[in-house]
């Protein structure tokens, strides 16, 4: 029986690290037949392109009836200025919820050939291994009402809304305390307890919860404090939980831990366990077409769905692997390059990935 994967390129660099991820996942299908069947959909500014809409409810079908979904990256300048109702980042909120995607798995690990290429001392990440489980599909992103007004005074007025019901904040807490039993048995909460009641709520939650897993040690940080930390002590987290603005921004604050945005993959879960797998980056636009992106974070997202979504822990374990000994070649793309590696283009990467898989 075949497994059916469905392909969102999107746009920017995203149709290029989707192609090597894709030659990886064929190279592990054939080591340990996975019989993996790729369909290849639209979306975000391809989709507006091609339907008018950055997500068509034809492709949204397509995905609900495969297995997992692996996705490139949408937006770029092209699409800047259509009204907000319909631009790519749209296409991408809209799988997200029609999904049920809550739980947003965001690793953030430091591999020891990086070490130098991180923008802190190499004694501060060496080892780094941080999990930020990122609720996805609710807080001010999804929150209502939101919109432009103007008010009686004739001045525009821009506004959001964030909101949270406690069944939100027990899914995703739980999501975290269980990630933090296969791993250190550290959770921080982190909010903004202190100012917004919609995290007096979350803290509260997160409290409640915490006598389910008596080992797992948690704490609570404000999210100000915890960006400070991550840049100045960041091994002391493990598990990190957070809202969908906040996670949004300190995952990508501890890409820069990691040596590039570029290595960071991560995994949208419902509660099914269906995944779509993308890389935390986004479609780069300035570099597109030139052969010089990033493959591993969209590669190291295939093996994130190998492993969530269709249990093959195996095929995952070799893809991740295949990474570690292509970076101790010495091969780096052009944003993890330093002195004494030799910069190659985004193919001859994810070439070199499949060499290290047979």
């Amino acid at each position: 029986m075949t497994r059916k994967i469905v392909l969102l390129p999107g746009d920017g660099i995203g149709p290029e690290i989707i192609a090597e991820a894709v030659k990886v996942l064929e190279c592990v299908d054939k080591k340990f037949g996975l019989k993996l069947k790729f369909e290849e959909e639209l979306i975000g500014g391809a989709a507006i392109d091609e339907h008018g809409l950055p997500l068509a409810n034809s492709t949204l079908e397509k995905c609900r009836a495969a297995e997992a979904v692996l996705m490139g990256s949408v937006g770029g300048p092209k699409w800047d200025t259509m009204d907000a109702s319909i631009r790519p980042e749209k296409g991408l909120l809209k799988i997200r919820y029609e999904l049920g995607l809550f739980a947003n798995l965001r690793p953030a690990i430091l591999y020891p050939q990086l070490a130098d290429a991180s923008s802190l001392k190499r004694e501060l990440v060496a080892g780094l291994d941080i999990l930020i489980v990122r609720e996805l599909t609710g807080g001010i992103y999804f929150g209502e009402p939101r919109g432009i007004r103007r008010l009686d005074n004739g001045e525009r007025q821009g506004y959001n809304t964030y909101v949270y019901a406690e069944h939100e904040v027990e899914r995703i807490g739980r999501n975290a305390f269980e990630m933090a039993m296969k791993r250190n048995k550290k959770v921080c909460s982190v909010d903004k307890a202190n100012v917004l009641e919609a995290t007096v709520l979350w803290r509260e939650v997160m409290q409640g919860l915490a006598p389910e897993y008596p080992e797992v040690e948690l704490s609570h940080m404000y999210v100000d404090n915890a960006a400070m930390q991550l840049v100045r002590e960041p091994k002391q987290f493990d598990v990190i939980v957070t809202g969908n603005m906040f996670g949004d921004i300190l995952s990508d604050t501890a890409a820069m831990l990691t040596g590039s945005i570029g290595m960071l993959p991560s995994a949208s879960l419902n509660s099914d366990g269906f995944g779509l797998y993308e890389p935390v980056h986004g479609s780069a636009p300035d570099i597109a077409g030139q052969g010089i992106a990033n493959p591993l974070a969209t590669i190291l997202s295939a093996a994130m769905m190998l492993r969530y979504s269709l249990a093959e822990a195996e095929a995952a374990d070799a893809i991740e692997a295949a990474v570690g000994k292509v970076l101790d070649q010495g091969l780096r793309s052009a944003d993890i390059w330093s002195e004494g590696c030799d910069k190659v283009s985004t193919q001859a990467l994810g070439d070199a990935v499949v060499a290290a898989l047979l």
